[in-house]
C-alpha cells in the first residue's frame, strides 16, 4: 500500500492531516515477482544446511520441482499440501507424501 506521490511529504512535514488523505490518494499496488523462485531458494537453504528434517509446501506448482528434487535428495521429507487443488503430475514425482489438511470444499477444482 503506498501514497500518492507528494502526499508521503506534506503528511510528515504536516502540511496535511490524515483526514485529508481521500481514497484515490492511497494506492494497492499488488506484485508478486519471483515468489516461486524466493520460495525455493528457501526450500535448498534449508535443506543444504540441514536446518529442517521435513518440508511441508502448500502449492501444486510445478516450478516447485527442483527445489523438491534438492531437499529430497538432501534426505528432507518433502511433503505437498495443494489444499485439494489438481498438482502437477511431475510435480507429484517428486515428493514424499501428499495431503491437504484443511477441510475438502464443496465446490471440485477442474483438473
Amino acid at each position: 500500500m503506498a501514497l500518492r506521490l507528494g502526499l508521503i511529504k506534506d503528511f510528515l512535514t504536516g502540511k496535511i492531516k490524515i483526514t485529508d488523505i481521500k481514497e484515490p490518494d492511497v494506492i494497492y499496488d499488488l506484485r508478486q515477482k519471483g515468489i516461486d523462485m524466493k520460495i525455493g531458494v528457501d526450500i535448498a537453504s534449508l535443506a543444504l544446511k540441514k536446518f529442517v528434517s521435513q518440508i511441508v509446501l502448500i502449492s501444486g506448482d510445478a516450478d516447485f520441482v527442483p527445489a523438491s528434487k534438492l531437499a529430497r535428495r538432501e534426505g528432507i521429507d518433502f511433503i505437498l499440501d495443494p489444499m485439494w487443488n489438481p498438482i502437477d503430475d511431475f510435480l507429484f514425482e517428486h515428493i514424499d507424501g501428499l495431503k491437504s489438511t484443511c477441510p475438502r470444499p464443496k465446490w471440485q477444482p477442474k483438473k
